[in-house]
Parts: C-alpha cells; structure tokens; sequence
C-alpha cells in the first residue's frame, strides 16, 4: 500500500509540476504564502514526473523510494541566494511542499546556495521516499 501510495504521490501532484527556489526566509509551512521572498530559479518537472516506485529493506522495515525522471532545468535563473524550494503542481499556483536548499545538510543540495542572474540551474536527482 505504501508503494501504491507514494506512486499515486507523484503522478498526482507532480507531473508536470514546478521546483522553484527562493530566497530566504522560508515560510513557517507550505500553507503560508510567499511574502517578500523572491524566485532564484524556476524548474520543470516532467510530464511522467517519476517512474514506479522502488521498495527495499527487510519486511517491516522497508523504505519506498521514488527517483524523478529528467527534471528540466532553467536556463535563465533570475538568481539570488536561494535557502529553500517550493514544489507546485502543473497548476504552478497549488503548493505540493516545501524544503531547505542548501549547498549541504539540507532538502536540496545545490553545488552553490548563489544562483547567478541568467545562470542554468539543474537538479540531477530528487527522490521522494516513504517509510513502510
């Protein structure tokens, strides 16, 4: 059930969905609207966000673990420094959720937390995981 679960997840909420960075601070959840934060880099995720779900580990005990497909990248980044994402579905206005950016530590580990103006700013790998 889990499995099923976490796939629905992600076929539901974040095909086609949005990962944008910001500037801090980060609000207190994901219910609270952005303020005087501002966009650093806007991305895309794919139609097919995430293939089927992989469950591994012991009975009992086992992790659900979902790994994106290609994430498209923004090849012209407004930039700034970025201490948090937010995760949108296709709508680009329904929050999914939140998380800490960061270049370690964090949600997302970003090579540099400073994204320049008109830079391309890529995520090789994002996963979403559950415990059973």
């Amino acid at each position: 059930m889990v499995q099923a679960a976490v796939d629905s997840f992600c076929s539901t909420f974040l095909n086609n969905g949005y990962l944008k960075f910001y500037t801090s601070p980060q609000p207190t959840d994901a219910n609270t609207a952005v303020g005087a934060q501002t966009v650093c880099a806007t991305l895309r995720f794919n139609a097919t966000a995430f293939p089927a779900s992989v469950a591994s580990g012991a009975a009992g005990s086992r992790v659900v673990t979902a790994t994106a497909n290609a994430i498209t990248s923004d090849t012209n980044a407004a930039g700034g420094t970025t201490t948090w994402f937010r995760v949108l579905k296709s709508d680009n206005s329904t929050v999914v959720f939140d998380g800490s950016a960061g270049t370690s530590g964090c949600d997302i580990n970003l090579n540099s937390a400073v994204i320049s103006a008109g830079a391309t700013v890529a995520v090789t790998s994002f996963t979403v995981t559950q415990n059973e």
